[in-house]
C-alpha cells in the first residue's frame, strides 16, 4: 500500500464517526492514501453527473452510426458539437486550456489529444479513438470509444479487442476499499500477456464537478497502490494501450497529439464510473 503523511480524511465536527468514517481512517492511520471528503459525491451531484452521461453516451452513439470511409475527423467535431449543443450542453474539449475543437480524435500511431482536421480522411483499415467528454449544468461527463473503419488488420483488430479487455477487467479490480494500483496491475498483466504496453504519460482521473479531479487513476503500475477506493468517488479508466513501445511523443505541429516514439498503432477506451458499495457502475460509456 501507498505509505504517506497525509490525513485527507477528517472527524466530522460533531465528532459522530459513521461505519464509513471508521474505515477510512483505519486506513488513513496505516498511511494509506486516502480521499478527501470532497472527493466523494452528493447524491444530488451523482444525478447530475448521470444525466451529463447520458448526453455523452448518446454523441458516440451518433459517431457509431454515421463514421465510415471518407469522413473527416473534421465531420466527426461538427458532429459532436452539433448533438451536444442541441442537448442544451457543452463538449467539454473546446478551449480546455487552448485545445481548439470539441472533439479528440486520434488515429492509428495517434494515442491521444488528436485533433479533427479537414486534412484526416478517414481509410478502410484505420483505427480511431473517438474521445467524448461533456459538460451538462455544470456537471461533467467523460467517455471513449474505438473505431474499425471497414475491415483492417488481424493486428490491429486484437489491439482494439485487448485494449477493451484491459478496460473491463480494470473495473472489475475497481472494489470499494481496494486501490488505483489494483486497477493497474490487470491492466498491466494483460496487456503483457497479450504482447502489448501501457503508456506511462497519460492516466485516468476524478470528474464530474470538474473535466479532471483527484485521483488520478494509472494503468501502469502494482496492487495495493495510489489512493483508497472509497464509495461515492467518480473516475475514469481508460487505459492507452500500445502495439510498440509504450514511449510516445508530442506532435510540434500542434502541441496537442501524442504519437507512439515508434508509430505504431495504439488503442484506448474509456467509461466514467461511480464507485459504489458493491463495486463500480458506469456512468458513460
Amino acid at each position: 500500500m501507498t505509505k504517506r503523511n497525509n490525513a485527507n480524511w477528517t472527524i466530522p465536527k460533531n465528532g459522530k464517526l459513521t461505519e464509513k468514517d471508521k474505515r477510512i481512517l483505519f486506513y488513513q492511520e496505516k498511511g494509506c492514501l486516502v480521499p478527501t471528503r470532497q472527493m466523494l459525491k452528493k447524491k444530488a451531484q451523482i444525478e447530475g453527473i448521470r444525466e451529463s452521461g447520458k448526453i455523452n453516451t448518446g454523441v458516440l452513439d451518433y459517431v457509431a452510426e454515421h463514421i465510415r470511409a471518407g469522413v473527416t475527423t473534421a465531420d466527426i467535431d461538427k458532429w459532436v458539437y452539433a448533438f451536444t449543443t442541441d442537448h442544451d450542453a457543452i463538449p467539454a474539449p473546446m478551449n480546455y486550456e487552448g485545445f481548439p475543437k470539441s472533439v479528440c480524435t486520434s488515429v492509428n500511431e495517434e494515442v491521444c489529444h488528436g485533433i479533427p482536421s479537414n486534412d484526416i480522411v478517414l481509410e478502410e483499415g484505420d483505427i480511431i479513438n473517438v474521445d467524448v467528454s461533456t459538460i451538462y449544468k455544470g456537471y461533467y461527463s467523460d467517455a471513449s470509444r474505438m473505431f474499425i473503419i471497414g475491415k483492417t488488420s488481424p493486428e490491429k483488430e486484437k489491439l482494439v479487442r485487448v485494449a477493451k479487455e484491459c478496460l473491463d477487467k480494470g473495473a472489475e479490480a475497481a472494489r470499494p476499499y481496494g486501490f488505483v494500483g489494483d486497477i493497474a496491475d490487470v491492466i498491466t498483466r494483460h496487456a503483457h500477456q497479450n504482447g502489448f504496453t501501457v503508456v506511462r504519460d497519460y492516466c485516468g482521473h476524478g470528474v464530474g464537478l470538474e473535466f479532471h479531479e483527484e485521483p488520478e487513476v494509472f494503468h501502469f503500475g502494482k496492487p495495493h497502490t495510489g489512493m483508497l477506493l472509497v464509495p461515492g468517488m467518480v473516475f475514469t479508466i481508460e487505459p492507452m494501450i500500445n502495439m510498440g513501445t509504450w514511449e510516445l511523443f508530442i506532435d510540434e505541429d500542434n502541441g496537442w497529439t501524442a504519437v507512439t516514439e515508434d508509430e505504431k498503432p495504439s488503442a484506448q477506451w474509456e467509461h466514467t464510473f461511480l464507485m459504489t458499495d458493491n463495486g463500480v457502475e458506469i456512468l458513460t460509456y
